[in-house]
């Protein structure tokens, strides 16, 4: 395809990967791929292999504008403002409001399963992006990735420790998928070439509880792991006890009150429509990353 791929938050460990699979997986012409950041310095190796490298700033409106001048299609992968409410949302609604101005042609934007339907501090956030992409009358992609994998590998070395892992979850189960499987169904949609507007939800194959995940857990690190039940409040002091951000403390319990109201509990085709693959299971992936796990 012919056609020029800005990828926001190129620096990011989602952006990275998005960019690896749109030269690697789907042998875009990196001369294609321009890949956006606030500190484009960062950016030396992609510039090495011949992609473009630019300066975005989410809360630089006019600096955006620029950044997205002579691009086809335009990936907005949401920001990581999540400390100040409704910054997130102003940033998003920046960059729509951009791409308009510059004559992008197709919007893809990385969301979240049912922001809708949802207890997390951050739905609303993704729910107000898609509908301020969606009133742009840009044609566009949504890809609501499912919770990552790669979340279990903050906690869980430590929960591995105490052999105990506190979770709000109750019976509720979630279905997960790895961020290189997000980047790679990502990167299939920007590379498709498609003018349809479109909104997937990339999941797992199957939905677990917190005890069937700790087994899966105990079994690959070769060590005891007991879930013990707490509430809402429990686990949120327990969070801010351990040095978390309140922000952050609060988001991590608002998913576990979403896994306990089953709205996590979401499985779909939707990876393998855009890839023709299947995701890694979540025990595979805890295989992969044994060391992270039990460092």
């Amino acid at each position: 395809m012919s056609e020029s791929i800005l990828v926001t938050g190129a620096a990011g460990q989602l952006g990275q990967r998005v960019i690896h699979h749109l030269i690697e997986t789907y042998k875009v012409a990196p001369g294609n791929i321009v890949a956006a950041t606030r500190s484009p310095e960062k950016l030396s190796e992609l510039k090495e292999k011949g992609v473009v490298t630019r300066k975005a700033d989410f809360d630089d409106a006019a600096g955006l504008e620029k950044a997205f001048a002579g691009v086809d299609r335009l990936l907005i992968i949401s920001t990581d403002a999540l400390d100040t409410p409704g910054k997130r949302l102003a940033q998003h609604k920046g960059a729509v409001a951009a791409a308009v101005k510059s004559g992008v042609k197709h919007i893809a934007y990385t969301s979240m399963p049912a922001p809708d339907n949802s207890l997390v501090t951050f739905a609303p956030d993704h729910l107000g992006s898609e509908n301020a992409i969606k009133a742009s009358g840009i044609a566009h992609t949504i890809i609501r990735d499912a919770w990552y994998h790669d979340n279990y590998l903050h906690g869980m070395p430590h929960n591995l420790q105490g052999g105990k892992w506190y979770s709000a979850t109750g019976d509720g189960k979630i279905s997960t998928i790895s961020r290189d499987d997000c980047a790679l169904a990502i990167a299939a949609a920007l590379a498709s070439g498609t003018s349809e507007s479109a909104t997937y939800t990339v999941t797992g194959t199957q939905s677990l509880n917190n005890r069937q995940i700790a087994a899966i857990v105990s079994d690959v690190a070769g060590k005891p792991l007991e879930v013990v039940d707490v509430n809402d409040e429990q686990l949120g002091q327990g969070m801010r006890g351990a040095g978390l951000p309140g922000f952050v403390a609060d988001m991590l319990v608002s998913a576990d009150a979403n896994t306990r109201a089953g709205k996590f509990n979401i499985v779909t085709e939707d990876f393998t429509k855009l890839t023709g693959k299947q995701p890694q299971p979540l025990k595979d992936f805890f295989v992969e990353h044994k060391a992270a796990l039990t460092a």
